[in-house]
């Protein structure tokens, strides 16, 4: 009864956080909070996917937008292939897209396969070579992939079931209601039985092992459902900008996923959107005055990093219980006196 009950809860919260978005995309003239939001959608998906494996798993990936990466392309050339689209017509859209995330889950099952058998900074540096190959192949297909320019002349966004996304305002909401779903199947996976395994297995694999779990198996099926959900983010990002780019494949973009669960933090749910928020933010307000970007976000990041030692809604979640711990305490002093 409390999952269900929770279930609901959380349902509830991404419908009243759906009509928010929404009415901000909506009821606003100017394009860039669409734009951003938009954006956002997609590097959040890609920060929280990531963090299934961190923050749940415990398992560091240097490699995770190979799979954001993969789900643009796929869905991007399907959608170019002429053969596809004219076949099948209006659902030409929604196949792609469900064939881009099939494809990037299946893609994330190989390489799981071989990168959950080992640890710590052997898992992390292997899945970072499976990027830089993924890379490599995108850079060097130059025929199928446009190599180094990306996917030139647009993506193709033919209506269906009355949703026309050349239209921004039809492309915002789809974004958005894709989104929240993800975000919502991400929640239902956290706050599951699967989910609290997959912390136990975070705290100490060897007793989890010891008590019966297969920890090889949950662990590729994590990093599936991880992979799958920044495929989403690539498919959003690539329908947004219309082509994909090998950037999307580059280990620096693995490198923001990280410093955006940095920042909003890894031990509470919405911290890498937090986190993904606060660096596009901070990336459009240095870029206004000065070019020395990187600088600059380095050293918040080391702000955060050193000074709070966590992330800000991990800082504020400490904050509180302590506050909390404090007040009880100092009650039941008055009591202890009375």
């Amino acid at each position: 009864m409390n999952l269900l009950r929770e279930f609901r809860r959380d349902i509830a919260i991404a419908a009243v956080a759906l009509l928010v978005l929404v009415a901000i995309g909506l009821g606003v003239d100017s394009p860039w909070p669409r734009d951003f939001l938009t954006s956002f959608f997609a590097f959040g998906l890609l920060a929280m996917s990531l963090n299934l494996l961190i923050g749940y798993t415990g398992l560091v990936s240097f490699g995770h937008a190979a799979y954001f990466a993969f789900g643009g392309y796929a869905f991007g050339l399907l959608m170019q292939w002429n053969g596809f689209t004219e076949s099948l017509g209006a659902a030409a859209l929604p196949a792609a897209f469900v064939a881009a995330i099939g494809g990037t889950a299946l893609y994330s099952l190989v390489i799981g396969a071989i990168c959950v058998r080992l640890t710590e900074i052997y898992f992390a540096f292997l899945t970072l070579a499976f990027q830089m190959f993924l890379y490599s192949v995108i850079l060097s297909a130059v025929t199928i992939t446009g190599g180094d320019q990306g996917l030139m002349g647009g993506i193709p966004r033919p209506p269906f079931l009355g949703i026309d996304l050349a239209d921004p305002h039809h492309r915002y909401v789809f974004c958005a209601v894709v989104f929240m779903v993800c975000i919502l199947i991400m929640r239902v996976v956290t706050e599951s039985p699967f989910g609290y395994t997959l912390r136990m297995i975070r705290d100490n694999a060897q007793r989890a092992a010891f008590l019966g779990v297969n920890v090889t198996r949950v662990k590729l099926i994590c990093f599936v459902v991880s992979g799958s959900m920044a495929g989403v983010g690539g498919v959003i990002l690539a329908l947004f900008t219309s082509g994909a780019y090998p950037e999307w494949a580059f280990w620096a973009q693995s490198g923001e996923a990280i410093f955006m669960i940095m920042l909003g933090g890894l031990n509470v749910f919405v911290g890498p959107l937090l986190g993904a928020v606060a660096l596009r933010v901070l990336n459009d307000v240095v870029q206004m005055y000065t070019s020395h970007t990187e600088i600059v976000i380095g050293a918040v990041i080391l702000f955060v990093v050193l000074g709070l030692r966590r992330g800000l809604l991990d800082f504020a979640l400490d904050w509180w219980v302590e506050r909390q711990q404090a007040k009880l305490a100092a009650t039941n002093r008055e009591d202890d006196k009375r």
